[in-house]
């Protein structure tokens, strides 16, 4: 029987996420898939051998609601080792069902209805709706594919009296930018002039390049003090099946956090957290990565080299941007699914990061692949029509 009246969405302007279409047209062609972003191999074996202990040792009833206490505690000691910042693992640290949920319940936290939320674009599709569905009011600064620089003076003119918080991604996606020092700073000294909750999106907080330091915003005093920091071990240890991921915050912003936190999923699979908890106590566990992903990055650049592709090697991540924009004026939506069909190889058009969908002429390739399936994926994208 159909309703009398009509369902009136909460989204109406969402539908399918571009992830999953792109993943769904490189299965329907047998394509490569270069668009979602997810590691084509599996996690270490040691890690497996762990999670089979701990199902097999009979954790597998509910973890505590903010999550199984010998996790949160070696996730304070690496956050301490790597950002001098001392979280509290019983009052400060919440396992989540991966970075995806501690985002959403972190901007449902402190966004009411009419509050703004400065949003960085091109921007991770997840935070939008996240601050729609709390009745907020995204403002974006605007920024090209490249994100060469923040321009602060441009932050700045879009904060208002109703500016509630910003939300920021480092390193991002889709871009591959590392934050700096200095832009650390500067949004300390904007988040205290206008008393601005942060949101800090870090899953890639291990995979940086070319020498790079990732500074989370729990280094800085100023800043952590006002910060919820989201963090996944799926991108770190190519598990993101697992939806394994945290929230640190101060107390008094952790306490309003778990309130959403349990209505939401309660707790997280337990034995993963056991096994997460061990792996963590070798730091070469996830301090490796940056090697491990650098090296896929210059694989994957330098199989597409010949293409004409204009590119800024990602600083981090596991993503690179490519303009074709003096190859082509196709639309990019338009060329990524073309690209899937005629050749097999998908990819994510970037005008996806954008609230308006400005199109650059730019694609995100996701390097998170096997060293011959980058390889495959050059030599395919060489024979495309431009």
């Amino acid at each position: 029987m159909l309703l009398k009246s009509s369902l009136r969405s909460k989204l109406p302007n969402v539908g399918t996420t571009i992830f999953t279409k792109m993943s769904a047209l490189a299965e329907e062609h047998q394509a490569l898939n270069l668009a979602q972003g997810f590691p084509e191999f599996d996690c270490a074996p040691a890690l497996q051998r762990l999670a089979d202990k701990y199902v097999k040792s009979g954790k597998n009833q509910y973890a505590p609601m903010p999550g199984a206490l010998p996790l949160r505690e070696a996730i304070a000691r690496k956050t301490f080792e790597s950002s001098a910042r001392d979280y509290h693992p019983v009052t400060e640290i919440t396992i989540t069902s991966g970075a995806t949920e501690a985002l959403f319940v972190a901007i449902s936290t402190v966004v009411h209805p009419g509050d703004e939320v400065i949003v960085f674009e091109p921007a991770y599709d997840s935070y939008v709706p996240a601050i729609e569905l709390s009745g907020g009011i995204p403002v974006f600064v605007t920024l090209d594919p490249q994100y060469e620089s923040i321009d602060w003076q441009a932050v700045r003119a879009r904060v208002t009296e109703k500016t509630r918080a910003i939300v920021i991604n480092t390193p991002h996606n889709p871009t591959g930018k590392v934050w700096t020092a200095a832009d650390l700073q500067q949004l300390a000294a904007l988040a205290e002039e206008s008393d601005l909750i942060v949101i800090s999106d870090e899953v890639y907080e291990y995979i940086v390049f070319d020498g790079r330091e990732h500074i989370s915003a729990a280094s800085l005093p100023s800043l952590a003090g006002r910060t919820f920091v989201c963090g996944s071990f799926g991108k770190t240890f190519h598990t993101t099946g697992w939806k394994l991921g945290f929230c640190l915050a101060p107390a008094h912003l952790t306490a309003e956090f778990r309130k959403i936190h349990q209505f939401l999923v309660f707790s997280v699979v337990t034995p993963f957290q056991f096994a997460v908890a061990e792996y963590l106590s070798e730091p070469e566990h996830y301090l490796s990565l940056s090697a491990f992903y650098e090296r896929k990055r210059d694989l994957f650049n330098d199989a597409i080299q010949d293409i004409g592709f204009t590119l800024k090697p990602s600083e981090g991540s596991f993503f690179q941007n490519v303009s074709y924009a003096h190859l082509s004026d196709e639309k990019d939506t338009t060329l990524a699914e073309r690209l899937t069909r005629e050749i097999g190889v998908a990819s994510i058009p970037v005008s996806a990061f954008y609230a308006g969908e400005t199109d650059y002429k730019t694609l995100r390739f996701c390097f998170a692949k096997h060293d011959n399936t980058l390889e495959k994926a050059g030599k395919l994208l060489k024979q495309a029509r431009w």
